[in-house]
């Protein structure tokens, strides 16, 4: 399964339980890291500049890009990390059998539904997925590490920073 095949999220997201039975797990393994009790005075933003659906998997990594290459230079209580997104969506595949002698059990494109095997969070256009807080002088190694976890995304990220207001 590719994450090309769901980039574009088309017709009616699946996040009732109604309709699809089962749900995958989430790999998603913390959404707020780092030092969470410190205020810091800046704000560092990764936002989406396209309407794509993400995986969870892309998150996750996405995560522990920004998060490992920032921890090397501030340390673990030098920033605080926070996904802004949750991933619910569920994305079905219908899987057909390709063995011999599987003409008369698949059923081929008749009545078929699918089943779930992956999440996604569906993402609008100036989104903000995942924020760092930091002191100043640690500003620009935050950039730095989101533009890394960039790469990690689908559709054209941009990141912005902020100072905060207390």
């Amino acid at each position: 399964m590719h994450g090309a095949c769901y980039r574009k999220g088309n017709g009616q997201p699946y996040a009732n339980t109604r309709h699809i039975k089962g749900k995958p797990q989430i790999k998603i393994a913390k959404f707020n890291s780092g030092n969470k009790k410190k205020k810091f005075s800046y704000c560092v933003q990764l936002l989406i500049n396209e309407k794509v659906q993400i995986r969870h998997m892309a998150i996750e990594s996405t995560r522990l890009a920004a998060n490992k290459t920032l921890e090397k230079t501030t340390g673990e209580s030098g920033y605080s990390s926070r996904l802004r997104i949750y991933p619910h969506i569920r994305l079905r595949e219908n899987k057909l059998i390709a063995a011999a002698g599987a003409d008369r059990l698949s059923e081929g494109m008749r009545r078929a539904f699918g089943k779930a095997n992956s999440l996604a969070a569906r993402v609008r256009q100036g989104q903000v997925i995942m924020e760092m807080n930091v002191e100043k002088e640690h500003v620009d190694a935050a950039s730095s590490a989101l533009r890394k976890a960039c790469v990690k995304l689908p559709g054209t990220p941009s990141i912005r920073v902020f100072e905060n207001k207390n």
